[in-house]
Order: structure tokens, then sequence, then C-alpha cells
């Protein structure tokens, strides 16, 4: 996974939105990250202090959100968490379910002055 190009991304978007505002600093970026996103909270925390270097959001503060894998069983009417990597259902112990969160990695929200 390329954190540093999607993270790269985030931070420009916050960074345009932020002057359209007519904000001179970018505080605080808030990121949802799935975990089956394939990013690594540390690998985001890293590269954002990579990125965030010479903007208006040098200083910011990066809050990440962690959402936990929720899968859906049409079969069951049941949402779950998966506890293997088959996404077998609790109930009828069927592979066969819909992931309905974890692929996340999106800006949430900007905090500006």
């Amino acid at each position: 996974m390329d954190e540093m190009g999607l993270i790269q991304n985030i931070v420009a978007t916050a960074v345009n939105l932020a002057g359209q505002q007519g904000a001179h600093h970018i505080h605080e970026i808030k990121i949802q990250v799935g975990a089956a996103s394939g990013m690594k909270p540390e690998s985001v925390e890293q590269a954002f202090d990579r990125v965030k270097s010479g903007t208006i959001a040098q200083d910011a503060h990066l809050l990440l959100e962690y959402l936990p894998m929720v899968c859906y069983c049409a079969t069951c009417n049941v949402e779950f968490q998966p506890i293997d990597p088959l996404l077998k259902c609790p109930e009828c112990h069927q592979p066969h379910c819909e992931i309905r969160q974890g692929y996340e990695l999106a800006l949430q929200e900007v905090e500006i002055s």
C-alpha cells in the first residue's frame, strides 16, 4: 500500500479546503482508517509527518479513527465482526459475507484557523 501517496492526497485536500475558507493554519486532521484498508496506523502517522512539512498543516495533529471490519450475512440477516480470515458468519458458518465496513481511508474533519 502506498501510504505516502494516499496521505499526500488527504493532506492536499485538507489544505485546499482550508484555503477555500481563508484559513492560514490547520490544527488537526481527522482520518478514518479501516481495518481492511491495508493501512497500518503507524505508517499513516509517519507518512503524515513527512507530507505535512512545509504546508499550513505543518503543526497539525493527526487524529486517527480506526474502524473495525464489519461483515453482513444475507442468509442470516446479521452483521458481525469476523474472527477468522474466511469471514465466516457466526450463525451459519458460511464464508459468503459482504464486507460493509473496513476498507475506509477518508478525511473526516479539518480544524482550521
